[in-house]
């Protein structure tokens, strides 16, 4: 297996039990290897990459999914967050969301996000949509250890 090809971790922040599921199923479907982490709100998703609390044997994940309506911290406060941490800039993440906001969107991309993704309503775009950034990520790209 290739250094490309090596599976990943990769960390979903979203509040969304149907979402999450769809992503998940997604994975599955495509028979994706990458490790799947969840967490539910913007506080935990800081938690998890900083590998603090319940959290702190969790492996560092090389890529992230965010949305941003998420409960107690919302996505843009944890992207940003991410993207002045030293130690946490380089990790990739895609904001996977609802919003078609002009705003959201610059805005995400002013914090640097690597890539603003509007999800889809129908399930079969949806799980399309997830096997390209995971084929992006796992086969294109090359991402920092």
């Amino acid at each position: 297996m290739t250094e490309a090809m090596k599976p990943i971790d990769i960390l979903l922040v979203e509040d969304d039990p149907g979402d999450v599921l769809m992503t998940r199923e997604a994975l599955e479907y495509h028979k994706v290897r990458n490790m799947l982490h969840v967490v539910s709100d913007g506080v935990e998703a800081m938690q998890f990459v900083r590998q603090e609390g319940q959290f702190c044997n969790m492996p560092r994940p090389g890529l992230i999914l965010l949305d941003l309506n998420l409960p107690r911290k919302n996505g843009q406060e944890v992207l940003a967050e991410l993207k002045q941490s030293p130690d946490l800039r380089t990790i990739p993440v895609v904001v996977l969301t609802t919003s078609e906001a002009e705003e959201d969107i610059l805005r995400s991309y002013q914090l640097h996000a690597n890539a603003y993704i509007t999800k889809p309503v129908d399930f079969d775009r949806f799980i399309e949509v997830v096997r390209q950034i995971d084929d992006f990520f796992l086969t294109v790209v090359k991402l920092p250890r």
